[in-house]
């Protein structure tokens, strides 16, 4: 069970290829999230039991966007579709905006269908927006008339259909719903200064009139609910979260409210969009990703996740201690993309195989991925899913010093016993030649009593291992967290060395199995050639220029030589070269064969 104490640390910053709109734009996405420090309480034990222990849940973002698709007036407007109204993409004007619901019509939702796809897909729960920072609502909204049922002619209620479909095939259900920002209402953050008789309106005048009563009205008229997935609190005055707050609990005593609504007042932490940490993060928290690039739906945008990109997302945010919530962004007429459905029933195919890798499970030990993958745990047992098959069939699990009983590779019901040794520090499985698995297999080890694990770094004997500089230790240079747009509104995070002074390093700390010579590779931005210097504490040193991009790219250094097993410093340094400029974003230790 994770415990209730969250430290999360958001990252902050725009990229420098990003236009200069969008860096404003960025900077007021991040305040919106609200979220720096949270500490959070359940509210009793049964509370959010589906979060606490099912780990895997759809997102689902569908509103009028979704009818335009990221198109308007004959342009395609690159980034996610529901922030297609911002300045920063189309630019559309209130009135031009909302009398596209005339021409809202999904003939072809079919809720059964979209639950039946999420619970084959594996997951626990569905939450959909009811209303997004457009201000449309998805629902019969009886205190505002631009909702589904009487602004369009659609004439429906799908959150109605959606909900009685979710229990019909016993998955859970719950809202999103924007509370501070609504570009169409007057007074709402981001809507229009007056009404439409040309008084002014005040935020008040918008949380009273319409952002409490519909709160009020998805919280008592669609059944039980899960969860309330407030957004982008920005300076909303904490009175108003609160009051959201309670009305929630109130109304659902079993329902959880997001971190997202803001001044620490949630029940779980929502980290940042599309991010997964790099390092185990304790509390009640989950990760919201995305099935392609886009929340809502975007005709352009094919980049879709395959299912097993979609498996290790989520068996590495589970095992990182959190939540994995994915987006589907359904397509006008309300189908969910094939593409999308595809891959989430195929993952959802492994997922009932390997269900004690994901439900009810607890976070690795090792507190990081490991070079062939990672690892849940329940009770005794270590379920290592392991993303890439070792192919001189031995698998090395570093920093074990519970005594194995038994190792098993599964597959489904079916168990083959695994050999195995101690090597030092290091446990060596011996495995088959091939994977049983197309996507991620399975193996698991049995543990006298619960796994005591040292978690340093270990390099992979037999394959490439990645340290990111999220994990060294700096002197002379600074390591930051940052964040970036690739499209508007696309969330890129990585930890980055850079602010690089003459004198400065950042060192890692490595266990090394296998003593010998080693490839090095630094991954970097910057700008021009630059002179790195890499060595280990028992004075092996390499130095070498290599140019640099203005992205973050793999640059070999040369080898180096540990001379003997064991507990080892590798540490980077930047002799000649723009240091302002260069930006380290990790390091990567690969074996040379002889």
């Amino acid at each position: 069970m994770k415990s209730l104490k969250v430290l999360i640390t958001l990252s902050i910053l725009g990229c420098a290829l990003i236009l200069a709109a969008q860096k404003k734009e960025e900077t007021k996405m991040n305040e919106m999230w609200g979220e720096q420090v949270v500490n959070l309480t359940a509210q009793n034990a049964g509370q959010g039991q589906l979060f606490r222990d099912g780990n895997y849940a759809m997102f689902i973002h569908w509103g009028l966007y979704s009818n335009l698709g990221n198109q308007w007036k004959g342009r395609t407007y690159f980034g996610i579709g529901e922030w297609i109204m911002n300045k920063n993409m189309a630019n559309i004007p209130v009135q031009e905006y909302k009398a596209t619901a005339k021409d809202f019509n999904p003939v072809n939702f079919d809720a059964k269908a979209i639950a039946q796809l999420a619970k084959d897909a594996g997951m626990k729960y569905i939450i959909i927006t009811s209303k997004h920072h457009d201000g449309f609502a998805m629902y019969g909204s009886k205190v505002n008339k631009f909702n589904i049922v009487d602004a369009t002619p659609f004439g429906r209620d799908p959150m109605k259909e959606l909900a009685q479909a979710c229990k019909e095939v016993g998955i859970g259900f719950g809202f999103y719903y924007s509370h501070n920002q609504d570009w169409t209402e007057p007074g709402g953050n981001g809507g229009p200064a007056t009404n439409p008789a040309g008084e002014k309106m005040t935020f008040e005048d918008y949380f009273k009139n319409k952002c409490l009563p519909q709160v009020q009205e998805i919280t008592t008229g669609y059944g039980p609910i899960e969860l309330v997935w407030f957004d982008t609190p920005g300076n909303m005055p904490k009175a108003y979260a609160q009051q959201l707050v309670d009305l929630v609990h109130k109304n659902q005593p079993h329902a959880y409210v997001s971190g997202r609504v803001g001044h620490n007042l949630g029940d779980y932490a929502t980290l940042g969009d599309m991010e997964v940490p790099l390092e185990n993060v304790d509390g009640l928290w989950e990760s919201v990703d995305v099935t392609n690039d886009s929340w809502g739906y975007a005709a352009y945008d094919q980049n879709w996740k395959s299912p097993k990109e979609i498996l290790t997302r989520m068996i590495s945010t589970v095992a990182r201690g959190g939540t994995y919530m994915l987006n589907v962004g359904p397509k006008p007429d309300g189908t969910i993309p094939a593409q999308a459905a595809q891959s989430l029933r195929s993952a959802g195919e492994w997922i009932r195989k390997y269900p004690q890798v994901v439900y009810g499970t607890e976070s690795s030990p090792w507190k990081h991925t490991l070079p062939w993958g990672d690892v849940t745990v329940k009770g005794n047992k270590l379920f290592l899913a392991v993303y890439k098959w070792p192919e001189n069939g031995h698998l090395y699990l570093p920093g074990l010093k519970t005594e194995i009983l038994a190792a098993n590779l599964l597959n489904g019901k079916s168990t083959k016993a695994v050999s195995f040794k101690k090597n030092g520090n290091w446990i060596d499985l011996t495995l088959p030649g091939l994977s049983p698995e197309k996507f991620i297999a399975v193996i698991e080890v049995t543990l006298k009593g619960k796994p005591e694990i040292d978690p340093t770094h270990a390099i992979d004997p037999a394959m490439e291992t990645t340290i990111p500089a999220y994990f060294a230790k700096v002197e002379g240079c600074v390591k930051n967290p940052r964040q970036w747009m690739e499209k508007f509104g696309e969330w890129k995070h990585v930890v980055q060395i850079n602010k690089w002074s003459e004198n400065a390093k950042a060192t890692w700390e490595v266990d090394v199995m296998k003593a010998g010579t080693y490839l090095i590779d630094l991954t970097y931005s910057g700008n021009g050639r630059m002179v790195w210097s890499v060595e280990t504490e028992e004075g092996s040193r390499i130095k070498n220029q290599q140019n640099s991009s203005s992205i973050y790219m793999d640059f070999p250094i040369g080898w180096i030589n540990f001379t003997k097993p064991g507990k080892h410093t590798l540490s980077v340094s930047l002799l000649e070269g723009d240091l302002e400029k260069a930006n380290l974003t990790g390091i990567k230790v690969s074996p040379v064969e002889f």
